[in-house]
Protein backbone atom coordinates (compact mmCIF):
# COMPACT_ATOMS: atom_id res chain seq x y z
CA UNK A 1 0.00 0.00 0.00
CA UNK A 2 1.54 3.71 -1.43
CA UNK A 3 1.78 6.10 1.79
CA UNK A 4 0.55 9.39 0.49
CA UNK A 5 2.23 12.13 2.45
CA UNK A 6 0.92 15.50 2.35
CA UNK A 7 3.89 17.73 3.20
CA UNK A 8 4.23 21.31 4.46
CA UNK A 9 6.95 22.72 1.90
CA UNK A 10 7.20 26.09 3.49
CA UNK A 11 7.35 25.06 6.99
CA UNK A 12 10.89 25.20 8.85
CA UNK A 13 13.88 27.57 8.89
CA UNK A 14 15.24 26.50 5.44
CA UNK A 15 11.71 26.15 3.62
CA UNK A 16 11.15 24.88 0.78
CA UNK A 17 14.55 23.68 0.08
CA UNK A 18 14.77 20.80 2.73
CA UNK A 19 11.85 20.19 2.28
CA UNK A 20 11.79 19.70 -1.49
CA UNK A 21 15.25 17.64 -0.89
CA UNK A 22 13.81 15.46 1.81
CA UNK A 23 11.13 14.53 0.17
CA UNK A 24 13.59 13.31 -3.03
CA UNK A 25 15.62 11.62 -0.13
CA UNK A 26 12.78 9.89 0.70
CA UNK A 27 11.24 8.78 -2.78
CA UNK A 28 14.18 7.49 -3.39
CA UNK A 29 14.58 5.12 -0.64
CA UNK A 30 11.11 4.06 -1.10
CA UNK A 31 9.15 3.02 -4.29
CA UNK A 32 6.18 2.83 -1.83
CA UNK A 33 5.67 6.41 -0.80
CA UNK A 34 3.89 9.39 -2.60
CA UNK A 35 4.71 13.10 -1.21
CA UNK A 36 2.67 16.12 -2.02
CA UNK A 37 4.54 19.32 -1.66
CA UNK A 38 1.94 21.88 -0.35
CA UNK A 39 3.55 25.43 -0.71
CA UNK A 40 4.13 28.04 -2.79
CA UNK A 41 4.54 26.65 -6.49
CA UNK A 42 7.02 28.45 -8.52
CA UNK A 43 9.38 28.27 -5.06
CA UNK A 44 8.63 25.22 -4.57
CA UNK A 45 9.72 23.62 -8.81
CA UNK A 46 12.56 25.83 -8.68
CA UNK A 47 14.58 23.48 -6.88
CA UNK A 48 12.49 20.37 -7.39
CA UNK A 49 13.53 17.56 -9.80
CA UNK A 50 11.19 15.95 -11.79
CA UNK A 51 10.25 12.69 -9.92
CA UNK A 52 6.47 9.98 -10.80
CA UNK A 53 6.23 10.13 -6.78
CA UNK A 54 6.27 13.64 -6.17
CA UNK A 55 3.18 16.10 -6.62
CA UNK A 56 3.08 20.12 -6.12
CA UNK A 57 0.07 21.50 -4.76
CA UNK A 58 0.06 25.36 -4.63
CA UNK A 59 -0.97 27.63 -1.42
CA UNK A 60 -0.37 31.23 -1.79
CA UNK A 61 -0.13 32.03 2.22
CA UNK A 62 2.34 30.68 4.84
CA UNK A 63 2.22 30.81 8.26
CA UNK A 64 5.13 32.40 9.41
CA UNK A 65 6.84 30.78 12.98
CA UNK A 66 6.52 33.90 14.90
CA UNK A 67 2.66 34.12 13.76
CA UNK A 68 -0.81 33.99 16.07
CA UNK A 69 -1.40 30.21 15.66
CA UNK A 70 -5.20 30.64 16.24
CA UNK A 71 -5.59 33.59 14.35
CA UNK A 72 -3.07 32.81 11.36
CA UNK A 73 -5.02 29.22 11.01
CA UNK A 74 -8.54 31.61 10.82
CA UNK A 75 -7.45 33.61 8.64
CA UNK A 76 -4.88 32.59 6.70
CA UNK A 77 -7.17 29.65 4.86
CA UNK A 78 -5.13 28.96 1.44
CA UNK A 79 -1.75 28.86 4.39
CA UNK A 80 -0.09 25.72 3.25
CA UNK A 81 -1.05 24.57 6.71
CA UNK A 82 -4.27 24.49 6.20
CA UNK A 83 -4.10 23.18 2.51
CA UNK A 84 -2.12 19.94 3.16
CA UNK A 85 -4.69 19.06 6.32
CA UNK A 86 -7.59 19.37 4.28
CA UNK A 87 -6.49 17.02 2.01
CA UNK A 88 -5.99 14.42 4.49
CA UNK A 89 -9.14 15.01 5.64
CA UNK A 90 -10.68 14.50 2.33
CA UNK A 91 -8.77 11.53 2.02
CA UNK A 92 -6.57 12.71 -0.69
CA UNK A 93 -3.46 12.12 1.62
CA UNK A 94 -2.93 9.60 4.41
CA UNK A 95 -0.49 11.74 6.82
CA UNK A 96 0.25 15.34 7.27
CA UNK A 97 3.83 16.75 8.10
CA UNK A 98 5.31 19.94 8.58
CA UNK A 99 8.18 21.70 10.58
CA UNK A 100 6.44 25.11 10.81
CA UNK A 101 4.52 26.98 13.09
CA UNK A 102 3.65 24.16 16.06
CA UNK A 103 1.59 26.15 17.08
CA UNK A 104 -0.69 26.51 14.18
CA UNK A 105 -0.11 23.15 13.32
CA UNK A 106 -1.91 21.83 16.49
CA UNK A 107 -4.99 24.18 16.41
CA UNK A 108 -5.57 23.10 12.21
CA UNK A 109 -5.00 20.05 13.20
CA UNK A 110 -7.84 20.35 15.70
CA UNK A 111 -10.42 22.38 14.62
CA UNK A 112 -9.72 20.43 10.25
CA UNK A 113 -9.82 16.93 11.85
CA UNK A 114 -11.16 17.35 14.94
CA UNK A 115 -10.16 15.07 17.83
CA UNK A 116 -10.73 11.24 18.58
CA UNK A 117 -13.53 10.30 20.93
CA UNK A 118 -12.65 10.73 24.65
CA UNK A 119 -10.06 12.82 23.98
CA UNK A 120 -9.94 16.55 24.63
CA UNK A 121 -6.50 17.66 24.01
CA UNK A 122 -3.51 16.65 21.78
CA UNK A 123 -0.36 15.89 22.98
CA UNK A 124 3.17 16.06 20.77
CA UNK A 125 5.01 12.58 21.55
CA UNK A 126 8.81 12.17 21.10
CA UNK A 127 11.33 9.85 20.87
CA UNK A 128 14.35 10.40 23.42
CA UNK A 129 17.32 7.57 23.78
CA UNK A 130 18.12 6.55 26.76
CA UNK A 131 20.93 4.36 28.33
CA UNK A 132 18.43 1.42 27.44
CA UNK A 133 17.58 2.00 23.82
CA UNK A 134 14.72 4.41 23.80
CA UNK A 135 11.08 6.17 25.83
CA UNK A 136 8.32 8.32 24.83
CA UNK A 137 7.93 11.48 26.03
CA UNK A 138 4.03 13.26 25.80
CA UNK A 139 3.87 15.69 25.81
CA UNK A 140 6.12 18.14 24.77
CA UNK A 141 4.29 21.54 24.06
CA UNK A 142 1.32 21.02 22.22
CA UNK A 143 -0.88 21.74 25.38
CA UNK A 144 1.00 23.79 28.07
CA UNK A 145 -1.88 24.33 30.52
CA UNK A 146 -4.18 20.69 30.87
CA UNK A 147 -6.09 19.19 33.09
CA UNK A 148 -5.31 16.09 35.05
CA UNK A 149 -7.47 13.99 32.81
CA UNK A 150 -5.69 15.56 29.35
CA UNK A 151 -2.81 13.73 30.88
CA UNK A 152 -4.33 10.27 31.70
CA UNK A 153 -5.20 10.05 28.49
CA UNK A 154 -1.65 10.84 27.05
CA UNK A 155 -0.38 7.72 29.03
CA UNK A 156 -2.93 5.63 27.23
CA UNK A 157 -1.75 6.96 23.40
CA UNK A 158 1.70 7.13 24.28
CA UNK A 159 1.67 3.38 25.23
CA UNK A 160 -0.15 2.72 22.49
CA UNK A 161 2.18 4.21 20.15
CA UNK A 162 5.10 2.53 22.09
CA UNK A 163 3.50 -0.73 21.67
CA UNK A 164 2.94 -0.07 17.77
CA UNK A 165 5.95 1.54 17.00
CA UNK A 166 9.05 1.03 19.24
CA UNK A 167 7.80 -2.35 19.52
CA UNK A 168 7.79 -2.93 22.91
CA UNK A 169 5.34 -4.92 24.85
CA UNK A 170 3.34 -3.60 28.05
CA UNK A 171 5.52 -0.40 27.99
CA UNK A 172 5.97 0.84 31.60
CA UNK A 173 4.80 4.15 32.18
CA UNK A 174 5.82 6.96 34.48
CA UNK A 175 4.97 10.82 35.12
CA UNK A 176 7.69 13.34 35.41
CA UNK A 177 7.60 14.73 38.64
CA UNK A 178 9.96 16.91 40.88
CA UNK A 179 10.55 13.72 42.88
CA UNK A 180 9.26 9.79 43.07
CA UNK A 181 7.09 9.64 45.92
CA UNK A 182 3.58 9.84 46.00
CA UNK A 183 3.78 12.84 48.06
CA UNK A 184 5.65 14.73 46.11
CA UNK A 185 4.39 17.50 43.38
CA UNK A 186 1.72 19.52 42.73
CA UNK A 187 -1.79 18.24 43.81
CA UNK A 188 -2.40 18.85 40.22
CA UNK A 189 0.65 15.77 39.83
CA UNK A 190 -1.32 14.07 42.88
CA UNK A 191 -3.86 13.78 40.87
CA UNK A 192 -2.83 12.51 37.64
CA UNK A 193 -0.37 9.91 39.50
CA UNK A 194 -3.84 8.78 40.96
CA UNK A 195 -5.72 8.79 37.09
CA UNK A 196 -3.01 6.72 35.96
CA UNK A 197 -2.65 4.03 38.83
CA UNK A 198 -6.17 3.70 38.50
CA UNK A 199 -6.21 2.53 34.91
CA UNK A 200 -4.39 -0.68 33.16
CA UNK A 201 -1.65 0.89 31.72
CA UNK A 202 1.97 -0.80 32.97
CA UNK A 203 2.35 2.35 35.67
CA UNK A 204 5.17 2.40 37.76
CA UNK A 205 4.71 5.73 39.69
CA UNK A 206 6.67 9.15 39.35
CA UNK A 207 10.17 9.61 37.63
CA UNK A 208 12.49 12.39 37.97
CA UNK A 209 14.11 14.45 35.34
CA UNK A 210 17.36 13.23 36.08
CA UNK A 211 15.88 9.45 35.37
CA UNK A 212 14.73 10.57 31.97
CA UNK A 213 17.87 9.13 29.90
CA UNK A 214 18.42 6.61 32.16
CA UNK A 215 15.54 4.18 31.01
CA UNK A 216 13.60 3.75 33.77
CA UNK A 217 10.17 3.85 32.09
CA UNK A 218 9.13 3.35 28.15
CA UNK A 219 6.56 6.32 28.50
CA UNK A 220 6.67 9.39 30.05
CA UNK A 221 4.41 11.00 30.78
CA UNK A 222 4.15 15.50 31.50
CA UNK A 223 2.34 18.44 30.82
CA UNK A 224 3.63 20.04 27.44
CA UNK A 225 4.96 22.95 29.62
CA UNK A 226 7.46 21.10 31.18
CA UNK A 227 7.90 18.51 28.59
CA UNK A 228 9.30 21.21 26.26
CA UNK A 229 11.42 22.56 28.67
CA UNK A 230 13.14 18.78 29.22
CA UNK A 231 13.34 18.84 25.65
CA UNK A 232 14.66 22.06 24.68
CA UNK A 233 17.30 21.38 27.50
CA UNK A 234 18.35 17.87 26.29
CA UNK A 235 19.16 18.89 23.12
CA UNK A 236 21.43 21.87 24.68
CA UNK A 237 23.22 19.73 26.71
CA UNK A 238 23.52 17.43 23.77
CA UNK A 239 25.17 20.44 21.95
CA UNK A 240 27.11 21.92 24.61
CA UNK A 241 29.05 18.36 25.31
CA UNK A 242 30.02 17.99 22.03
CA UNK A 243 31.70 21.62 21.71
CA UNK A 244 33.36 20.91 25.59
CA UNK A 245 34.51 17.47 24.09
CA UNK A 246 35.80 19.50 20.55
CA UNK A 247 37.46 22.22 23.28
CA UNK A 248 39.23 19.80 25.38
CA UNK A 249 40.40 17.68 22.42
CA UNK A 250 42.10 20.45 20.91
CA UNK A 251 44.23 20.34 24.38
CA UNK A 252 46.76 18.52 23.50
CA UNK A 253 48.45 15.72 20.92
CA UNK A 254 47.64 12.61 23.07
CA UNK A 255 43.98 13.62 22.96
CA UNK A 256 43.92 14.44 19.65
CA UNK A 257 45.40 10.99 19.06
CA UNK A 258 42.75 9.34 21.83
CA UNK A 259 40.03 11.04 20.12
CA UNK A 260 41.12 9.90 16.29
CA UNK A 261 40.99 6.50 17.87
CA UNK A 262 37.63 6.76 19.27
CA UNK A 263 36.38 8.64 16.30
CA UNK A 264 33.99 5.71 15.39
CA UNK A 265 32.87 5.57 19.18
CA UNK A 266 31.77 9.20 18.37
CA UNK A 267 30.01 8.86 15.46
CA UNK A 268 27.55 6.14 17.05
CA UNK A 269 26.91 8.66 19.84
CA UNK A 270 25.70 11.25 17.92
CA UNK A 271 24.25 9.19 15.61
CA UNK A 272 21.84 8.11 19.32
CA UNK A 273 21.57 12.00 20.16
CA UNK A 274 20.91 13.69 16.80
CA UNK A 275 17.21 14.34 16.49
CA UNK A 276 17.25 14.13 12.93
CA UNK A 277 17.94 10.72 12.85
CA UNK A 278 14.06 10.25 14.34
CA UNK A 279 12.67 12.75 12.06
CA UNK A 280 9.57 13.97 13.38
CA UNK A 281 7.01 13.73 16.51
CA UNK A 282 3.35 12.62 16.28
CA UNK A 283 0.87 14.85 17.48
CA UNK A 284 -1.16 11.86 18.96
CA UNK A 285 -5.56 12.54 19.55
CA UNK A 286 -6.10 13.80 16.53
CA UNK A 287 -8.41 12.04 13.67
CA UNK A 288 -5.93 11.88 11.61
CA UNK A 289 -2.26 10.92 11.41
CA UNK A 290 -0.41 14.30 11.98
CA UNK A 291 4.03 13.84 12.38
CA UNK A 292 5.79 17.66 13.43
CA UNK A 293 9.12 18.39 12.99
CA UNK A 294 12.05 20.40 14.25
CA UNK A 295 12.30 24.03 13.08
CA UNK A 296 15.51 23.69 11.82
CA UNK A 297 14.82 20.51 10.06
CA UNK A 298 17.66 19.31 7.69
CA UNK A 299 16.53 17.31 4.29
CA UNK A 300 17.95 14.68 6.28
CA UNK A 301 15.43 15.23 9.35
CA UNK A 302 12.59 15.19 6.74
CA UNK A 303 13.18 12.29 5.37
CA UNK A 304 13.13 10.35 8.35
CA UNK A 305 9.93 12.35 9.56
CA UNK A 306 8.51 10.84 6.07
CA UNK A 307 9.45 7.36 6.98
CA UNK A 308 7.91 7.74 10.42
CA UNK A 309 4.99 8.80 8.61
CA UNK A 310 4.42 6.24 6.20
CA UNK A 311 4.91 3.49 9.38
CA UNK A 312 2.26 4.88 11.26
CA UNK A 313 0.02 4.53 7.93
CA UNK A 314 1.31 1.24 8.07
CA UNK A 315 0.75 0.46 11.86
CA UNK A 316 -2.73 2.21 11.12
CA UNK A 317 -1.80 3.90 14.69
CA UNK A 318 -4.84 6.50 14.61
CA UNK A 319 -7.51 2.84 14.56
CA UNK A 320 -5.24 1.36 17.05
CA UNK A 321 -5.32 4.46 19.66
CA UNK A 322 -9.09 4.44 19.29
CA UNK A 323 -9.42 1.10 20.39
CA UNK A 324 -7.06 1.28 23.59
CA UNK A 325 -9.11 4.39 24.71
CA UNK A 326 -12.50 2.34 24.09
CA UNK A 327 -11.06 -0.64 25.69
CA UNK A 328 -9.95 1.62 28.42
Amino acid sequence: MKARIALDAMGGDFAPLVCVKGAELAVREDSEIEVILVGREDEIKSSLNKHPQIKVVHAEEFIDMDESPAISVRRKKDSSINKAISLLKDGQADVFISAGNTGAVVCAASLILRLLPDIERPGIAIIFPTTKGFCLLIDVGANIDPKPMHLYQYGIMGSAYTELILKKNNPTVGLLNIGEEESKGTDFMKEVNQLLKECSLNYKGNIEGRDLFLGKYDVVVADGFVGNIALKVSESVAIATGEILKKHIKDGLLAKLGALMLMPTFKKIKKDIDYTEYGGAPLLGVDGNVVICHGSSSDKAIKNAIKVAKEMVEKDVKQKIKERLHSL
